[in-house]
This record gives structure tokens, sequence and C-alpha cells, in this order.
């Protein structure tokens, strides 16, 4: 099967999906919300496999949705568009699929996780981040308040002050302090996040 936004590979019980739209930050389209359906059936589906790692290609993990997208255009003399459907459709199935799925899953996040983005990774079991990344709950910033399961994860992670603070005020979060506060597993060093990343893939693939 070929893919044109993301990158999907199998080896030794390792599936790793890549989000692969680099210059936009690997924000979410219609087309590449179908595509990861498809590499999430995939993972479902074949047994030969026992963990999957998902990061994003270039300098960002993902920026949430692609406000260029067609599906979510605000276009003057037609009525706006329908974000709750949006959310119902795309990342409402992406969210509970990653946290239903029958093996474990590792988040691999290499730069910014943003809006979306954000609770995308943290719907994976296991969440490690190099010390450059940071987490942006950026939906104030839009007028919105935290979707795609970030109402939920927040307050469960690191407390309701923590919570509202980073809802209200959008500020970027380290890595080093998501980690210290509990949001997510582990920060390690750029140069040793590849390597943290295959060793814990394989520890759970075995």
């Amino acid at each position: 099967m070929t893919y044109q936004y993301i990158r999907f590979e199998t080896e030794g019980g390792i599936a790793r999906l890549t989000l692969n739209r680099p210059d936009r930050m690997n924000s979410f389209t219609a087309a590449m919300h179908a595509e990861v359906r498809r590499a999430l059936d995939l993972v479902q589906a074949d047994k030969t496999i026992r963990v999957l790692v998902l990061t994003g290609a270039g300098r960002g993990f993902c920026a949430g949705q692609d406000l260029s997208d067609p599906q979510v255009q605000f276009v003057p003399g037609q009525a706006p568009p329908d974000m709750g459907a949006v959310v119902e459709d795309n990342y409402m199935p992406l969210i509970l699929r990653l946290q239903n799925l029958r093996v474990p899953t590792l988040a691999a996040v290499n730069g910014v996780a943003a809006g979306a983005g954000c609770s995308v990774a943290l719907a994976c079991d296991v969440v490690v981040a190099c010390k450059s990344a940071s987490f942006l709950q950026a939906f104030s910033r839009v007028g919105l308040i935290p979707d795609t399961g970030g109402t939920w994860f927040l307050p469960q992670r690191v407390g309701m002050a923590r919570a509202m603070g980073l809802a209200l005020l959008a500020d970027k979060l380290p890595a080093e302090k998501a980690a210290e506060w509990g949001l997510i597993w582990v920060a390690v060093d750029d140069v040793d996040f590849t390597g943290t990343v295959n060793t814990l893939a394989s520890r759970l693939a075995e």
C-alpha cells in the first residue's frame, strides 16, 4: 500500500507510523486522516505487529489541524465550517483507536506537538520526547477549547490548576517540564532520542 502523507513500515514486530507533511509541521488534513486510519487498521489486523511507534517527519511532531485544508476554511459569503463535525468525523475516531489499539503505542515526539497534535501524542500509552520538543495547547489562540481528548488528558495527568493554565494561556510547555509534571514519560537529550525510542520499542515488542 502506498501513502502520500504518512510513512508506514514494519520490522521485527515494530510498526512505525510517521506523519509526513514536514512542510506543514505534519498538520492534519482529511486526506492524511484517511491514510492514518488505513495504517492503524493494518496494525490492528496484523498479529505479527507487537508495538506501534508514532512520530513526525522533519522538525516537528504535529501542529494539529491544517487550517488551510478546504474542510475547515472560512469562505466569505458561505456558512462557516462545522469544526464539531471535523472533530467527530476525524479526531474522535483517531483518539479512540489509539486508546483501544491491541498493541502498546509509543509516541516519539521529535519537536513541537501543538493543538490536536499534542492530544494525539497524549493518546499513546508511552510518550518520549527530545528535550528540544515542546507541548502547546494552542486552541485559545483561535477561540476554541482543547479538543481531541485534551480536556480529559490534561487534568488527569497534571491536575486542574496546570491544565487550566495550559488551556487558557496557550504557553509552550518544554519537554523537560512536561516530564517533570507527569504529562509524558520522559524527555531525553536530542542526541539520545532515536536510540531511546528504538530501545523502548524493542522492549515493548518483546
